[in-house]
């Protein structure tokens, strides 16, 4: 049994997920730092967290299969005996006009943005019960509160979590567990390096703050809603967008 509170982060190898992993690092938590394809990233963030006190482990897979998820849950509750919050951090950006879109993009993005996460809460979901006490973040984005040209299936996925987290918002609250969703706006990662120059600064000059945000925006909010101070949120989807969805 752990000590420290367990956290699964997926997509924690690089960008808002590297920088979600190493504040929940600082804040004392045992961090899992599921990663798909880049373990060299996903060591670095280890090395990361271990030069500042923190404890982690690494766990490769895909969060749009089912079979290795739960093999990751039952691997973290056999170690540490519990898991005290998952953050739903993995997912994939296509950014392409609706009319362009090709069917398995589309579901390349609703696999993981939307089918992904329900696997993951499905697999935490029996340990945080018998707990009586969880936390759980979902990790969606500006583009399912206001429209962005050629965000179709990105928003679609986002919007999606939202309404998913409302709903367990009400069916979990008996049981301890709350859950929030996180709506990221332009923060500086690779997924934002893919857009075009000109794309940026357009982006850039309608958000009212004229600035891009870091992923330690995006972190700072999940060590809040990961913390007591927390207690009476759930349910919600909180932007942290420099204002462009005001």
């Amino acid at each position: 049994m752990s000590e420290k509170k367990v956290a699964i982060v997926t997509g924690a190898s690089r960008g808002i997920g590297k920088a979600i992993a190493l504040r929940l690092a600082k804040d004392n938590f045992m961090v899992v730092i599921n990663y798909n394809k880049s373990r060299e990233d996903a060591e670095k963030v280890l090395e990361s967290i271990k030069e500042i006190g923190g404890e982690g482990i690494l766990f490769q897979g895909s969060v749009t299969d089912r079979d290795v998820m739960d093999g990751m849950v039952k691997e973290v509750v056999n170690q540490f005996g519990r898991i005290d919050l998952l953050v739903n951090n993995a997912g994939v950006l296509r950014p392409k006009y609706l009319m362009m879109t090709k069917l398995d993009e589309w579901e390349e993005t609703i696999a993981t943005n939307l089918t992904g996460p329900f696997y993951c809460i499905k697999s935490v979901l029996r340990s945080m019960i018998e707990q009586r006490s969880g936390r759980i973040i979902n990790m969606s984005s500006v583009a399912s509160l206001s429209g962005i040209p050629g965000q179709s299936s990105y928003a679609a996925s986002k919007s999606g979590m939202n309404g998913m987290t409302r709903v367990l918002a009400k069916e979990l609250s008996n049981y301890g567990i709350l859950i929030n969703s996180i709506a990221p706006g332009f923060i500086e990662t690779d997924m934002t390096g893919d857009f075009p120059e000109t794309a940026l600064k357009e982006y850039k000059n309608s958000i009212p703050l004229k600035r891009f945000g870091h992923g330690e925006d995006v972190a700072n909010l999940v060590s809040f809603l990961a913390s007591e101070q927390a207690s009476y949120i759930t349910g919600q989807v909180i932007a942290v967008d420099g204002g462009l969805s005001a």
